[in-house]
């Protein structure tokens, strides 16, 4: 397929009400849209890189100008066969990730309508549902907490994860399991912890977690073997894998029991695919994580979560969760057993409404 032009747009999407986690309080959400037309057929990817090198170094800032100055050019003019050789091509920049992914996304979405197919059964998906899990950030008390759970498990997801950081742990932990003591539970730290908080962490051991997600820095897989080998809970890597070797580096070294699974901070589809295989290969199961992504990113991690070791409920979750107005139709519905159904129709199964691109967008341009 070969590219005829790149639009971004720079969404500025206000949450239904503010996220916190270890890194602070957000009330919106910045993103990065990208929409790719090759052989005539249009793609949409997204780079949910966020206003602030929070999470990543990278931001909707830093994607614009990487992909504009650096990516566009390596593909200007090149007839790509498959998304598949994207990573490839694109090595030369080193890091830079999640704008590589954004790119390659727009690439798999396009081939698959091209082949008039379902995004997931182009990736060798096989289910139709997934099972789904949610995310809930740090709230001002451990009351308000409790209900957001309750309201959570109603709505059926299968799932809780809570965000954690000192001051915000093994107290809120006991509190959710004397209130749901027989819910899916896990915690995330997002790199809140040093090695030094061993023996604090050792306090989770009793409360039946499924996983203690990032709980060391964001770079770092070695102390993270050193952690696991001290506790009974499963140690999940997230910001530490950003990469496939990463993720047979961790598993190899005994440094988690469980792997997050994030296309946009692996690089793109091909590689989130890769590091699927190799921790299938090593019986490590994985899940689908979530970085605040509109409609399209989500939907390329619903295609993408239907592969067969993503074995546990991800951070999909439904279109309200995040936004009032989310920029695909339809919208992304968890149903009451918990799941994600998948869509029929071609590409990432979902019609983006530019009109709302448009509404929210702080800046739009074309870079190729």
């Amino acid at each position: 397929m070969k590219m005829s032009h790149i639009d971004l747009s720079h969404l500025r999407l206000p949450l239904v009400s503010p996220f916190e986690t270890s890194f602070g309080r957000v009330f919106y959400n910045d993103t990065l849209i990208i929409k790719i037309v090759a052989d005539g057929i249009t793609g949409w990817g997204e780079c949910p890189a966020s206003a602030a090198p929070y999470y990543s170094y990278e931001t909707v800032h830093t994607c614009s100008y990487i992909i504009e100055k650096f990516l566009a050019p390596l593909i200007n003019g090149k007839a790509i066969s498959t998304p598949s050789d994207l990573p490839q091509l694109f090595s030369k920049v080193r890091g830079h990730n999640i704008a590589k992914a954004g790119i390659e996304m727009a690439y798999w979405d396009a081939l698959a309508k091209k082949k008039k197919i379902p995004l997931y059964k182009l990736l060798g998906g096989k289910r139709n549902e997934i099972p789904t899990g949610i995310s809930l950030g740090i709230e001002p008390s451990i009351p308000v907490l409790l209900n957001n759970i309750s309201s959570a498990i109603d709505k059926g997801y299968q799932r809780i994860k809570i965000k954690i950081k000192k001051g915000w742990d093994i107290v809120v932990v006991k509190e959710v399991r004397k209130h749901f003591p027989s819910v899916m539970l896990s915690v995330d730290a997002n790199g809140a912890y040093t090695l030094a908080d061993k023996e604090h962490l050792r306090r989770l051991d009793p409360y039946n977690l499924l996983m203690l997600e990032q709980p060391l820095s964001y770079d770092d897989y070695v102390d993270h073997r050193i952690l696991q080998e001290a506790l009974r809970t499963p140690i999940c890597l997230d910001e530490s894998i950003r990469s496939p070797d990463d993720g047979r580096r961790a598993i190899e070294l005994g440094s988690c029991k469980v792997i997050n699974i994030k296309q946009a901070r692996l690089g793109g589809t091909t590689n989130a695919i890769k590091l699927h295989d190799i921790a299938k290969k090593h019986n490590i199961p994985v899940w689908c994580g979530g970085l605040l992504e509109s409609g399209i990113g989500r939907a390329h991690n619903i295609a993408l979560a239907t592969l067969p070791n993503f074995l546990l409920p991800g951070d999909i979750s439904a279109s309200e969760r995040y936004y009032r107005e989310d920029v695909i139709d339809p919208p992304v519905t968890v149903t009451k057993n918990g799941t994600i159904k998948l869509q029929d129709a071609v590409g990432i199964g979902y019609n983006v409404k530019e009109g709302i691109i448009k509404k929210y967008c702080v800046w739009r341009r074309r870079v190729l």
